[in-house]
């Protein structure tokens, strides 16, 4: 068993509560069991004390939107390697898609995953089941049996549905089960063999755009479908201004519609293409700037509840391509928390709405027990310097594959450490 551990002198912010106080939170057997504002209250013998000097200590962050290369392949991405940047970036819990090789589409998988992960990784690793059997989008999976081996959700992953029967039926499939659809809303017909955003800029670079209605057009169809049948519906990423004010009309309707957007989607814009830049080619594509704007003021009023990092790391071979043939992704989960401080350093939003959407708001889609600060919850924590100036730079990068939107990018803010179940699985080197 471990030591009692204390943190004193920290900012302890819980975006559940919207508790913001400077004081001290005790650690026992991996759970939270006391939190004082101000000086920190006698602590057991033998304690081990962290001295957080004035930094944030904030729930662990839930990233509700993980590909790894497990199974199938290991050499872009492993769960254990997924883990190390997940926690060097703050995150304790990760929910991993289903579209691997295999898919992960029956009870026997989804066991898999989850022994895998708790064998080999240092956060929590939160399996999804493809919707659809093997994806492809006709058969729906056995979702009783999924729920009952370990999945939190149900989701094609990169992969969009497109008859709207079936994704009818699997909503009110998953209803009986009280479990969320997540889906990423895209027309594969207006999609194409687009790879980039339409307009002026892919029409000068001479790339085929993707319109923004490949993505409104299904959200559409699937949040009146999500009224219809009272199913729990998470739009995986959002990328566009009408899907803000499409997701804004609906939620108005129904508590059980949320939207996620990418944080690549909510710092960059199309312009980051630049000369052909291929760790810009993402699914969602990055769009105009009025597009970003409009996304940041609907996570500033709540329209979008939650900021995913789109991890998707893809090999050197793979992106070493021509633009319009290179693979689409990138890595994103030791950046995810750095890169949404620029969100809050910019003025355009508070960090408490930040922080929210990526803890509390998780959560409660999902149903889990996490995402907050509060006595006898578990202790998943991540504590960090909101202020700390670095640069993003390859040799650091933990994940098997470095393909990331913010190569030799600055930052402002950077995790000192993530703990999970109150156990330090990573610790800046800078606050040793």
């Amino acid at each position: 068993m471990n030591k009692p551990l204390l943190i004193e002198n920290a900012r302890i912010l819980d975006p559940a509560s919207n508790a913001d106080f400077t004081g001290a939170l005790l650690i026992e057997n991996g759970t939270i069991s006391d939190i004082a504002e101000g000086k920190a209250p006698g602590a057991p013998e033998k304690a081990e004390t962290i001295d957080a000097k004035g930094l944030v200590l904030a729930p662990g962050l839930i990233d509700m939107r993980v590909f790894t290369g497990e199974p199938g392949h290991e050499y872009r991405e492993t769960l254990k390697s997924a883990g190390r940047a997940a926690a060097a970036g703050g995150v304790t819990s990760i929910l991993v898609m289903p579209d691997t090789q295999p898919v992960i589409d029956n009870s026997a998988l989804v066991e898999f995953i989850a022994r895998h992960a708790e064998a080999t990784t240092c956060v929590n690793v939160l399996p999804t089941a493809a919707i659809t059997t093997g994806t492809e989008g006709r058969d729906l999976t056995e979702f009783g049996l999924l729920k009952e081996a370990g999945a939190v959700c149900f989701t094609e992953g990169r992969k969009a549905l497109q008859s709207s029967a079936v994704i009818r039926a699997a909503m009110v499939y998953a209803t009986n089960f009280d479990m969320p659809i997540m889906h990423l809303p895209a027309d594969a017909h207006l999609v194409s063999d687009g790879v980039m955003n339409s307009g002026p800029l892919a029409t000068f670079r001479g790339l085929k755009g993707i319109p923004a209605e490949a993505e409104t057009i299904p959200l559409d169809r699937d949040l009146q479908l999500a009224l219809m049948t009272g199913a729990r519906y998470h739009a995986a990423a959002i990328s566009t201004a009408r899907s803000a004010e499409l997701a804004a009309f609906y939620k108005q309707r129904s508590s059980a519609i949320s939207v996620g957007a990418s944080i690549n989607n909510l710092c960059l814009n199309e312009n980051d293409v630049g000369s052909y830049r291929t760790f810009f080619k993402l699914n969602p594509p990055l769009r105009t700037e009025d597009d970003r704007l409009a996304l940041v003021e609907a996570l500033k009023d709540g329209t979008i509840d939650v900021i995913v990092s789109d991890h998707d790391p893809q090999d050197a071979e793979g992106k070493r391509q021509p633009f319009a043939d290179a693979a689409t992704g990138a890595i994103g989960l030791e950046t995810l928390l750095a890169a949404a401080m620029r969100l809050v350093h910019s003025g355009d939003v508070d960090l408490m709405t930040v922080l929210r959407a990526m803890t509390a708001r998780p959560a409660e889609i999902l149903g889990i027990d996490a995402g907050r600060i509060i006595k006898g919850a578990k202790a998943d924590l991540c504590l960090f310097d909101p202020d700390y100036p670095w640069i993003v730079e390859e040799a650091t990068i933990r994940s098997r594959s470095t393909n990331t939107t913010f190569e030799n990018a600055r930052m402002s803010g950077k995790v000192m450490a993530t703990l999970v179940g109150g156990q330090i699985v990573y610790r800046e080197e800078a606050f040793a």
